[in-house]
């Protein structure tokens, strides 16, 4: 049974960081590249980050220069941190393993 199980989120104040986790089992973790999306309220569900296999990554504009995306394929398991946050960076973040989604995790940037 695959599962992708993010963990992480919760509430921080603009320029606050958090570190995002997406814990997986059932797949086989290092031939998989992984992506880290989110979905704003009355938004469309956007790509965040993602890694390659191979450890090459990309980000939105929107985020760039303050999240980073990295893996530990012993652990089966993805990371973003995230620094500078701001208030737009409000969403539900998902971890996916295509075609495998996770749950998502909230995070709200409030003060």
């Amino acid at each position: 049974q695959v599962q992708l199980v993010e963990s992480g989120g919760g509430l921080v104040q603009p320029g606050g960081s958090l570190r995002l986790s997406c814990a997986t089992s059932g797949i086989i973790f290092s031939i998989y590249d992984m992506g880290w999306y989110r979905q704003g309220p009355g938004k469309q569900r956007e790509l965040v980050a993602a890694i390659t296999s191979g450890g090459s990554t990309n980000y939105a504009d929107s985020v760039k220069g303050r999240f980073t995306i990295s893996r530990n394929n012993a652990l089966r398991t993805v990371y973003l941190q995230m620094n500078s946050l701001k208030p737009e960076d409000t969403a539900v973040y998902y971890c996916k393993g295509p075609p495998y989604w996770g749950q998502g995790t909230q995070v709200t940037v409030s003060s």
